[in-house]
């Protein structure tokens, strides 16, 4: 079994609101990235929420087999959700796709293109370079449990890059939503301005 791990738990500082909750083609914006992982007919999906979560999951619709954890340490970092994320999976579960609650743009073909190249770690590959999803190894979990702060699944493949498998995966890289801007990019689909000479 496969699990779909959904990182949610963020306080949405540089937004001033949360961010999970922002309406984005008629859905909160975290839910795309829930229905993502449900669509690509993981065993399961664990959604990892924190700040705000008892508002956050009454604005969700949990598709069968996925679930809401709550991230006490939330204030701690994305690591801490990451291994709340990890602790809740099933017994059976062999990997866990993780996925990032703030970045819509994720699809349910990345999730599918991740999941049948499983070995012990992957990435996606987009023609901008890598992203998510990140597919982690039971086997490696334990490394999660070393980290701390604002970071996740992206120490652990630089710790084990000699691992590493990229898959290539069609569309552009999701983008996070972190600030009013980027929420405007995603919602009326517009790249990033490319940065300018200083």
């Amino acid at each position: 079994m496969i699990t779909g791990v959904v990182l949610a738990g963020g306080m949405s500082s540089r937004l001033g609101r949360p961010k999970q909750l922002l309406e984005l083609d008629g859905r909160p914006l975290l839910q795309h990235a829930v229905d993502a992982a449900a669509g690509a007919g993981l065993g399961e999906v664990v959604v990892v929420l924190g700040h705000g979560a008892a508002e956050v999951e009454s604005a969700l619709t949990l598709p069968p087999g996925a679930r809401a954890v709550l991230n006490p340490r939330y204030r701690d970092g994305q690591s801490s959700s990451l291994k709340a994320g990890l602790a809740a999976t099933g017994p059976g579960s062999e990997a866990a796709v993780v996925l990032l609650g703030d970045q819509p743009g994720v699809t349910v073909d990345a999730v599918r293109a991740v999941v049948s190249a499983f070995e012990e770690r992957l990435r996606a590959r987009y023609s901008a370079g890598w992203g998510h999803p990140v597919l982690l190894a039971r086997s490696i979990w334990p490394d999660a449990e070393r980290l701390e702060g604002d970071v996740g699944a992206r120490a652990l493949m630089f710790a084990h890059a000699d691992l590493l498998e990229e898959v290539p995966v069609q569309g552009a890289r999701p983008e996070d939503v972190d600030t009013w801007a980027d929420f405007e990019r995603v919602r009326w689909g517009l790249r990033p301005e490319p940065p300018t000479a200083p």
